[in-house]
């Protein structure tokens, strides 16, 4: 009786540390490596765009089982650059662009933003094979957002590449939105460009 009872118990036991095992989650952290990491935006009049890029930092990428599930990038928006205009106008476009008709620097100096949710695409759609959503601060307002992504892990480096459009007037950024200021005005939609890689911590 003894030796069925002993027997069972270490039946269980192995059962128990499988079950466990299989249960366990790989779990890893990234960081960007901001000197190869960049936002890039471009925005449009009727008659013409501009564009440009920001720097961005992340330190807590978080990977599960290969897959990307968490993760906050800062975009500090005194870095911001211009590479369409010449250099002895530059200037003129940045320092309004941080004024209060646009970022407000002074008073929200980064956006930010937070996953919330990673899925993979079933149909890939121009390279893209997942569908990202999180919260996007800036000017002070959080909204959610969602885009397509391609995203490629490949042993401690992670790149992801996604483009999509953002409508500024949603977060307060109104300034020259209205159609009837014609060539004046500045459409409300801005291309986003993410071109980040990170490294395994």
């Amino acid at each position: 009786m003894k030796k069925v009872i002993l027997s069972a118990c270490v039946l269980f036991s192995a059962f128990c540390f499988t079950s466990c095992e299989e249960e366990e989650v790989d779990k890893s952290t990234f960081a960007l490596q901001e000197s190869s990491s960049v936002v890039k935006w471009k925005g449009y009049s009727p008659g013409l765009f501009h564009d440009g890029s920001f720097q961005v930092q992340s330190q807590d990428i978080q990977v599960e089982d290969g897959k990307v599930s968490a993760g906050t990038f800062t975009i500090p928006i005194a870095t911001i650059e211009n590479f369409d205009l010449p250099a002895e106008v530059k200037p003129v476009l940045l320092e309004h662009l941080k004024s209060p008709d646009f970022f407000n620097l002074a008073l929200h100096p980064a956006a930010t933003f937070k996953i919330t949710e990673v899925q993979p695409l079933s149909n890939t759609t121009e390279g893209a094979n997942y569908t990202v959503t999180g919260n996007f601060t800036m000017l002070g307002q959080t909204h959610p957002i969602t885009f397509p992504a391609k995203i490629k892990l490949a042993g401690s480096n992670l790149e992801l590449d996604a483009n999509f459009k953002l409508n500024r007037t949603k977060w307060g950024m109104t300034y020259a939105a209205d159609p009837e200021l014609g060539e004046h005005h500045i459409l409300p939609e801005v291309d986003i460009t993410f071109d980040l890689t990170a490294h395994k911590r």
